[in-house]
C-alpha cells in the first residue's frame, strides 16, 4: 500500500532536490517524537522562537505544530490549553476534557499536524519533488488551509480543493495565503459533497506533476494523530484527571485522523472509542445520505483510515443543534442567559468562543455517551475542539438571520439551550458489537475498492490490529529520515 508508508528514499535525485531546496530556505523539520512531547523535547526551541508572529509561513512555525502552544500560541504550556467542562453547562455529572485546536499556529486548527505528516515523508523518500511536484490538498476546509501553510513554509506549490459553500472565513485564509487565485478550486455543494472533491481530484491526478494528498486515505494522518494527540489527550487527562476515571474519546469522524488518537487512548486507558456524525447524513449509523452544516466532519462514506474494527460507539448529532448553540454561545444575548442560568464567570463565557461548529458537536457527542453509560462525577469523557468560533462568523451571522424576527434574544437561548444541550438524549446512539462494526468496515468497499482503486487485499489487511499497531512503527522510521535530512 502506497498510501504515504514510504519508509526510505525511492527517488535520490529528487530527494537531493528537496535537500538542497529546504537548505537554501533554511528549514530545519521536527521530528515526530518532538512535536509528541514539546515540554521535554522543545522547551529551548520555542523560547529562541518566542518572537516570531506563529501566523506567518515562517519556518520556526514548523516547530508550533503541536498541541502544547499557549493561548497566545507563542510560549510553550506545560498541559496542552484545555477546558474543562461540567454539569452546571452539560447538565451531565461527568467531565467533559476539551483540548482546544484553535491554539495551533497559521491556521487556528490542528488539520496542520495532519498535514505535516503527510507531506513531510513524502519529502524526505523524494516521492515529492518540491522544484516539480503541485500538493493537492482536498479537503471539507481545514485540512487544506493547513496543506497550503505547510507547503508554503517547505517552499511547495499546493492546491486547494474544498466545497463551495464552505465558511466564507476559510476562502479568505485560502486568498490570502495561496500564490495563484486558481490554487483554490471550488467544487459542487457544502460538507456532505465529499466525492465531488474525489472527482476534481482524480482530473487533477491526470497530470504527473500534481500529486494528491487525500486525508482520508493518507495513513500519515493516521499515525501522526496516533503519535501526538494521543499522547497530548493522556497528557491532558494527568494533569486534571485525579480522582477520575477515563471513560472515552470522543470524535467526529471527519478523515478519521483524529480518532486515531483514541487507539492510543484506548490502549494507554482503556477508554472506548467513540465517533460523531450528523444525524442529517447518518452513513455509519444506517447507512444514510443527506446534507448537513456541521463543517469539518465529512461523511457521506468511511475514510479508509478509520480503525472501524477497534471503534466502539457512533452517535450522532443535529446540526440544528451545532447551529443553535453556536448561537448561544458567542452573542451576548446567549452569553448573558448562559451567566444567568449556570453562574459560568466571564472568563468561561469567553472560553466558548474557542468551539467551533465541529468542535460543538464533539461535545454534544461527549454528553450523549455520558448519558447512556449513566457516568457519574468521578468519570472524564475526552475530545477535541478542532478549530474556534472565529472560522464561522458568517455562519452565526446566517442562523441568526433564521431565527424569527432575525434577531437572537435570550427566550430563543433558553429554548436552544434547553433543547439542545441540557435535553439532548441517547437517541442515535449506536454501540458497536462485532456485526456492526463488520458492517460499516464492508461499507468502505464501495468508496476504496470499486470507486478509488485500492486493491482488495490492502483494503482488507485493515481489518486486523496488528495492521494499525504495525503503522507506528513508521514514527521512529520518519524520525530517523528527518534527522538525517536536517543533519545533511
Amino acid at each position: 500500500m502506497s498510501l504515504g508508508l514510504e519508509r526510505d528514499i525511492i527517488d535520490q535525485a529528487a530527494y537531493d532536490k528537496n535537500l538542497q531546496h529546504l537548505r537554501g530556505a533554511g528549514v530545519t523539520l521536527p521530528k515526530i517524537a518532538d512535536l509528541a512531547d514539546p515540554p521535554a523535547r522543545l522547551a529551548g526551541k520555542m523560547a529562541e522562537i518566542a518572537g516570531i508572529d506563529p501566523d506567518t509561513p515562517a519556518a520556526e512555525n514548523l516547530f508550533r505544530v503541536h498541541w502544547h502552544n499557549d493561548a497566545g500560541r507563542r510560549g510553550l504550556a506545560p498541559v496542552p490549553d484545555h477546558v474543562v467542562l461540567g454539569p452546571e453547562l452539560t447538565g451531565v455529572e461527568a467531565k467533559i476534557v476539551v483540548a482546544l485546536g484553535n491554539r495551533f499556529p497559521m491556521i487556528h486548527a490542528h488539520k496542520v499536524l495532519a498535514a505535516y505528516g503527510c507531506l513531510v515523508p513524502r519529502l524526505l523518500s523524494g516521492k515529492f519533488d518540491a522544484g516539480k511536484h503541485r500538493a493537492v490538498w482536498p479537503s471539507t476546509g481545514n485540512y487544506c488551509r493547513g496543506g497550503v501553510a505547510i507547503s508554503r513554509i517547505l517552499g511547495c506549490r499546493s492546491v486547494a480543493v474544498l466545497p463551495e459553500g464552505m465558511s466564507k472565513e476559510r476562502f479568505r485564509w485560502l486568498e490570502e495565503w495561496t500564490a495563484d487565485p486558481a490554487d483554490i478550486i471550488r467544487t459542487p455543494g457544502t460538507e456532505s459533497n465529499v466525492k465531488e472533491i474525489y472527482d476534481a481530484c482524480h482530473e487533477l491526478a491526470k497530470d504527473d506533476e500534481n500529486i494528491i494528498f487525500n486525508q482520508f486515505s493518507e495513513f500519515g494522518n493516521y499515525i501522526v494523530h496516533r503519535a501526538v494527540t494521543g499522547p497530548a489527550l493522556a497528557r491532558t487527562f494527568a494533569a486534571v484527571g485525579e480522582g477520575l476515571r477515563p471513560r472515552a474519546f470522543v470524535s467526529a469522524s471527519g478523515s478519521a485522523g483524529t480518532l486515531a488518537a483514541g487507539d492510543f487512548l484506548k490502549a494507554e486507558l482503556g477508554t472506548d472509542i467513540c465517533v460523531v456524525e450528523a444525524t442529517e447524513c447518518p452513513t455509519l449509523l444506517y447507512n444514510g445520505y443527506g446534507e448537513h452544516n456541521i463543517q469539518g466532519i465529512g461523511d457521506k462514506h468511511v475514510p479508509l483510515i478509520h480503525n472501524i474494527m477497534n471503534t466502539d460507539f457512533v452517535i450522532g448529532v443535529s446540526d440544528r443543534a451545532t447551529d443553535n448553540l453556536n448561537l448561544v454561545f458567542n452573542t451576548t444575548a446567549g452569553r448573558d442567559y448562559l451567566r444567568q442560568r449556570t453562574g459560568l464567570s466571564q472568563e468561561a463565557l469567553s472560553g466558548l468562543g474557542d468551539l467551533g461548529l465541529s468542535s460543538i458537536a464533539n461535545i454534544l457527542g461527549a454528553v450523549k455517551y455520558a448519558k447512556y453509560m449513566g457516568l457519574g462525577p468521578d468519570d472524564a469523557v475526552l475530545t477535541v475542539a478542532t478549530d474556534g468560533a472565529a472560522m464561522y462568523e458568517t455562519e452565526l451571522a446566517m442562523a441568526e438571520e433564521k431565527v424569527p424576527g432575525g434577531r437572537f434574544e435570550a427566550l430563543d437561548a433558553a429554548e436552544a439551550y434547553g433543547r439542545y444541550m441540557l435535553g439532548a438524549a441517547t437517541d442515535h446512539t449506536m454501540e458497536l458489537g462485532r456485526f456492526d462494526r463488520e458492517r460499516i468496515f464492508n461499507l468502505g468497499y464501495y468508496t476504496w475498492v470499486e470507486q478509488q482503486g485500492v486493491s482488495l487485499a490492502d483494503f482488507d489487511v485493515r481489518r486486523d490490529q496488528g495492521f494499525w499497531n504495525g503503522l507506528m512503527d513508521l514514527v521512529g522510521i520518519w524520525d530517523g529520515m528527518i534527522e538525517a535530512f536536517n543533519k545533511a
